[in-house]
């Protein structure tokens, strides 16, 4: 992602180039697909600095490939446009100065079609080269396509943020193509977590990012998860019970933020309703909640007599699941959680909601930033920020693991962010 969740490679890619042509082509494919019920203007708007335009997602992702890739590995490649990487960096210091994050919206041109046409030369390019290139080329190709798969759940949720913007309620899918393939509802169970010395972080063949690691021992006390992350419906009786208008509950950061900014209810509510991707839909009280903040999430759990998981309680306990299955992003459409299944054990561990955990972004034991300029991604940023774990339902199949770290500040909740409890045993 040109976000928070923008990383580095710690593992040598091992798959045949064949295989990573084609990985690359179905990732780059998927963008377009997500992109292409757009207008010119619905992909050059910018609703918060916080969120990019869709056009500058797929810009940004083609600089990615053309620059670290192509200009680098593939001797005699001339880059399509020169002005492009100014317009199209993110926050690559090693890469020269760059335009302003919150002025990207006031970038009309180069227009959509224009960067479509980049994107079909950039891919053209790298697919005839990629058979030739050199281990460390066909690496960073791994890198840029995880890359644009964080950016394609960035392009999702900065979209559904402008929508909201507009009075009329657009949307950018159909109503009808929401997928409701799970069981309207599923009882809250506590679920005994893994107790003492457990190891946490990737390790191992296989690709990840340079925060997942290094591998190392950590201590796990007795304690119990949620069997499913928070419902909406768990969430109206916290707001019934005057939940925002309780201090005692809060954090003083996070007090101050709801006084601020007068926060009384997860984004995108309003009444009944919730704002889709299809639109204003009413509120499914089975659904996990989703767009909620840190502070929302902690304290909602002092609410409900719980706490927020560590991040290692909650890797312990994924380790032995899954991490393809659940709800998340096959195709393009209008992404929303839906309700768990009623079976036993954990539910939604990957997939549906990012899961705050009540743990701070920093590294690991013995971390150490990769060399060069993708090494800019995770060091920087481990300062002042939480840990999620689990994906979400705009997460790209395939791109998850047990160890994947996501972070973001505490009072942002425009992506796809939701809460499981934990408590002490």
């Amino acid at each position: 992602m040109a976000s928070q969740t923008d990383a580095s490679p710690i593992a040598q890619t091992a798959n045949p180039a064949h295989l990573l042509a084609q990985r690359f082509a179905a990732t780059r494919q998927l963008s377009l697909d997500l992109v292409a019920t757009l207008s010119d203007a619905d992909a050059s708007a910018q609703s918060m600095p916080d969120a990019s335009p869709a056009k500058w997602h797929l810009a940004h992702t083609t600089w990615f490939f053309e620059t670290f890739v192509l200009r680098d590995h593939v001797p005699g490649y001339r880059l399509f446009d020169d002005r492009y990487a100014y317009l199209f960096n993110s926050y690559y210091e090693a890469e020269g100065p760059r335009h302003a994050r919150p002025q990207r919206g006031l970038l009309t041109r180069p227009s959509l079609d224009e960067i479509l046409r980049w994107r079909a030369h950039v891919d053209a390019a790298l697919l005839g080269a990629l058979p030739g290139l050199p281990p460390a080329a066909q690496t960073l190709t791994e890198l840029g396509i995880h890359h644009e798969q964080q950016h394609q759940e960035l392009l999702l949720t900065d979209l559904k943020h402008l929508f909201a913007q507009n009075p009329l309620g657009p949307a950018v899918w159909e109503k009808t193509a929401i997928s409701r393939d799970v069981a309207p509802f599923s009882a809250m169970k506590w679920i005994e977590g893994r107790a003492g010395i457990a190891a946490a972080g990737h390790g191992g063949d296989g690709f990840a990012f340079d925060c997942e690691g290094p591998r190392h021992d950590t201590l796990l006390t007795p304690h119990a998860l949620a069997s499913r992350p928070v419902s909406n419906g768990e969430w109206q009786q916290f707001i019934a019970d005057g939940g925002y208008h309780t201090p005692s509950l809060w954090l003083s950061d996070g007090w101050a933020w709801v006084q601020a900014e007068g926060i009384a209810a997860p984004a995108y509510w309003d009444g009944e309703g919730q704002f889709t991707l299809s639109g204003w839909q009413d509120i499914d009280p089975a659904a996990p909640v989703t767009h909620i903040s840190f502070f929302e999430a902690d304290a909602f759990a002092s609410w409900a007599g719980a706490r927020l998981p560590t991040e290692f309680e909650w890797e312990a306990a994924a380790a032995r699941l899954d991490p393809a299955s659940g709800q998340q992003l096959d195709s393009a459409g209008p992404v929303q959680p839906a309700a768990a299944a009623d079976d036993a054990g954990l539910q939604q561990m990957f997939g549906s909601v990012w899961e705050w955990t009540g743990s701070a972004y920093r590294p690991y034991p013995g971390f150490r930033a990769a060399p060069g300029a993708v090494g800019e991604y995770n060091g920087k940023f481990m300062s002042g920020q939480f840990v999620l774990r689990g994906g979400s339902c705009a997460t790209p199949r395939g791109h998850l693991r047990a160890s994947y770290r996501n972070f973001f500040y505490p009072h942002q909740r425009w992506q796809f962010t939701g809460v499981r409890l934990a408590k002490d045993l």
